[in-house]
């Protein structure tokens, strides 16, 4: 299919075939990254800036390697050593930006809604690499990618969600996600960590985790977001890793090929114990090596591939 859009904002305005055109595309780029020189000249002569306004590690740097595999120049901007620290808005800032002609913008901030401003505000495609609470689109494409890769299909599987929901971009891109293509999701933790009216989402809502995991094909695990926390939202870390936390205990009666996601950050010991995270049942070094994959399939459709 031509993949017709400018920008990649969020999941919901993401249709069923384009997620499919995504999904299809990062499988055959992945090859490059195996290869002894990693870099085929797909995007010469683009340029791509990476403007991260919140830390991040492997959502940078995964976009950085993708642009750079396809041979396009890339510039890195952060807010505390660009204008914004000075008191230049966002409105202004992609002004500038657009001036010096970019074909695409990568952002990260912590306003919900931010890549939304700047994708009108330019004519260069736009990527939403995070905003606020609200979205993390790429992060459910590699994670759907990991699960296809390991499973063969979404559609039927039923994907649990365990953690810090109410702050998560994350969880509430991967419900729309997932459940778009097919999945069931459920939602389970702590009933301060589950926001009112989330199943409108489509998922289903539980606080069980160990009948959660029981019944799950994938379990995804999500950090705890301190940052973004005013008071810590449970008793206590160590009743919350009890409660909460996903050990090897509680997946006494989970399916034998279970898989076990996390975006990271690991909080080790908290949302999930270290013999799990480096465990049989884990993927997450495979959502890692996903990331470029889909970052690559991305920047090859909204700047490369036929439009």
């Amino acid at each position: 299919m031509q993949f017709a859009r400018k920008d990649v904002l969020d999941m919901e305005s993401l249709s069923v075939a384009e997620i499919q055109a995504v999904l299809d595309t990062a499988e055959t780029l992945k090859e490059i990254s195996t290869r002894p020189i990693k870099k085929v000249p797909t995007l010469r002569g683009k340029t791509v800036i990476h403007f991260f306004y919140e830390p991040s590690t492997r959502t940078r740097t995964s976009f950085e390697i993708a642009a750079k595999r396809l041979s396009a120049d890339t510039v890195s901007i952060s807010a505390s050593t660009s204008s914004i620290s000075k008191g230049e808005t966002l409105a202004d800032t992609a002004k500038n930006l657009e001036a010096m002609n970019p074909d695409a913008i990568v952002i990260r901030h912590s306003a919900a809604g931010a890549p939304h401003l700047l994708a009108r505000l330019v004519n260069a495609s736009v990527i939403n690499a995070g905003d606020g609470m609200h979205a993390h689109p790429t992060q459910a494409l590699l994670d759907m990618m990991t699960v296809r890769e390991k499973k063969g299909h979404i559609d039927g599987l039923r994907l649990a969600i365990i953690g810090d929901i109410a702050h998560s971009r994350v969880a509430r891109s991967n419900i729309i996600g997932f459940v778009k293509m097919g999945a069931e999701v459920v939602l389970a933790g702590p009933p301060t960590m589950i926001p009112m009216g989330i199943e409108t989402l489509g998922a289903l809502v539980s606080y069980d985790v160990v009948e959660v995991i029981k019944d799950a094909d994938v379990v995804m695990v999500l950090r705890i977001q301190k940052e973004r926390l005013q008071a810590f939202a449970y008793s206590s870390e160590r009743e919350y890793a009890q409660c909460y936390g996903l050990t090897e205990d509680k997946l006494a009666e989970a399916k034998k090929d279970l898989l076990i996601m996390h975006p990271g950050p690991i909080n080790r010991g908290l949302e999930i114990a270290p013999e799990v995270a480096e465990g049989p049942y884990s993927v997450i070094l495979e959502q890692v090596a996903n990331g470029v994959a889909i970052r690559m399939a991305l920047l090859y459709l909204l700047l490369g591939g036929p439009r």
